[in-house]
């Protein structure tokens, strides 16, 4: 018989059979991994069994290669928080797709893991947790293999002014020396080089700029778009900075 017990964030749940369902989850320890949860597409086991609640899961089966049988006692119901915020559900959405897209399976991702239980503990800061969300990507890019370097210009080596990041290193970029491949770069929003409010139009540029290498690196290398409810998101924020430069 093989087991294992984890911490871990339900990415999805899907119905299978008569009241059933196979999860996907991200475990703290162990990774993405899934089992199929008896009665988890019934009454109870919904409210249990929603992207985003972080789980007490166990999961057993009699060989390691087999989908085995998954259980789980809610730790913190995220998805609960996050029915009646519109921003707050397309955020949580868009990071549990992004990670069941984008993890590998059965590979331990531990600061990905930490920095998403993060970000779904902070559900309730409106528009700031836009800007934590992308943070997020940039970790789950790094912990993938595809971090971006945002220490020095690619260009001077100079720490200071930096505003752009080049689409093909990943490399910041100075204001000083972007000259005529400014129109070129994508622009680097203050809130990854500190921890400060952001302006919506930076939440774009942000959603942008680590959107251009999970499409490159993380889905393209699998010749695969990043996830609808991504879309949707960036959908979202690219309304409210249409409002907001409308208003001023």
């Amino acid at each position: 018989m093989e087991s294992w017990e984890d911490e871990a964030v339900v990415l999805s749940a899907r119905p299978h059979g008569e009241g059933h369902a196979i999860a996907t989850v991200f475990a703290r320890a162990l990774g993405v991994r899934r089992g199929l949860v008896f009665g988890g597409a019934g009454r109870r086991g919904r409210a249990t069994w929603q992207p985003g609640n972080v789980l007490a899961a166990r999961w057993r089966a009699r060989l390691s290669d087999q989908l085995g049988r998954l259980e789980g006692e809610t730790l913190f119901a995220a998805s609960a928080g996050a029915l009646e915020d519109t921003l707050a559900l397309a955020v949580l959405a868009s990071a549990c797709a992004v990670a069941e897209a984008a993890l590998p399976e059965a590979e331990p991702h531990p600061r990905a893991y930490a920095a998403l239980v993060a970000l779904l503990g902070h559900l309730d800061r409106g528009e700031r947790m836009v800007a934590e969300y992308v943070r997020w990507e940039s970790v789950l890019l790094s912990e993938l293999g595809y971090g971006l370097d945002l220490s020095v210009c690619a260009v001077t080596g100079a720490r200071d002014g930096l505003a752009y990041v080049s689409p093909r290193t990943g490399r910041a970029v100075a204001a000083a020396a972007a000259g005529p491949w400014r129109g070129r770069l994508l622009v680097l929003p203050k809130f990854l080089l500190a921890d400060e409010a952001a302006p919506v139009s930076d939440l774009v540029s942000g959603l942008r700029l680590t959107g251009h290498f999970l499409a490159r690196d993380a889905f393209g290398a699998a010749h695969r778009p990043p996830p609808p409810a991504r879309a949707r998101l960036v959908a979202l924020i690219e309304a409210r900075a249409a409002v907001a430069a409308s208003q001023g």
